[in-house]
């Protein structure tokens, strides 16, 4: 399997000497693509900072970190939105759904921004909707729609423009038991459809027992890296 995350020698601090924080502090991480990842640990444990970094939502402090063999840590701002527009795909514990837009069009915004036709951004989306289990449901607003139907939307938006990775961040934090299952077999459905790579940060236990690995986090650095068989 070809690696799609590397993280070497990665350290992200914040404040300055006796008062400095080591939010995260890894010597080497590596990511193969396809796999399907929790990242846990305790608040403060650095994983929400490290899913920050490997996405460009963040800068590190010092480090490399290479990403579908792009050193992120060397971008500037432009090659870092390029990057999220069209390789990495982010689901996020408030949905972060566009309120006035309908399904349809809150999946159809990072298709239009990566100039993709009207006509390919409708059939692409018919066919996530379907996918995610939303068909017929395209012309409906966000508020029209459950808690996890709206989250399978943003899971819908994160895999409709074909991204090589999906960064998940507490993504059943505001569901029930029943449609944080529901969201889960539908990650997992989708990254073995697609080989799409899901890197999950989360508190769920629900969550991590669902993961093929499992990358645990205190103090900003890694304690626990386990695959399940």
């Amino acid at each position: 399997m070809s690696v799609i995350v590397h993280c070497e020698d990665l350290r992200k601090t914040y404040g300055e000497n006796e008062l400095q924080v080591h939010a995260v502090n890894i010597d080497h991480l590596s990511i193969d693509k396809g796999e399907f990842i929790s990242l846990s640990g305790p608040s403060g444990s650095g994983k929400t900072t490290l899913l920050n970094l490997i996405g460009g939502l963040d800068t590190a402090s010092s480090g490399k970190i290479t990403v579908d063999n792009r050193r992120v840590d060397l971008m500037n701002k432009a090659e870092l939105a390029d990057m999220r527009l069209h390789h990495i795909g982010f689901v996020f514990q408030a949905y972060n759904l566009i309120p006035v837009l309908s399904a349809y069009e809150n999946i159809e915004f990072i298709m239009q921004l990566q100039g993709i036709a009207a006509n390919e951004r409708r059939e692409r989306a018919d066919i996530i909707l379907n996918e995610v289990g939303l068909a017929g449901m395209g012309n409906r607003r966000p508020a029209q729609m459950s808690g996890g139907q709206q989250q399978r939307v943003a899971v819908a938006r994160a895999i409709v423009s074909k991204p090589s990775m999906v960064l998940a961040d507490e993504p059943t934090a505001n569901l029930d038991s029943h449609a944080s299952d529901e969201l889960l077999d539908l990650m997992q459905q989708l990254n073995r459809e697609h080989n799409t790579t899901f890197i999950i940060a989360t508190h769920d236990q629900q969550v991590i027992d669902f993961t093929q690995r499992r990358i645990h986090m205190h103090d900003g650095k890694i304690d626990r890296d386990e695959t399940q068989n």
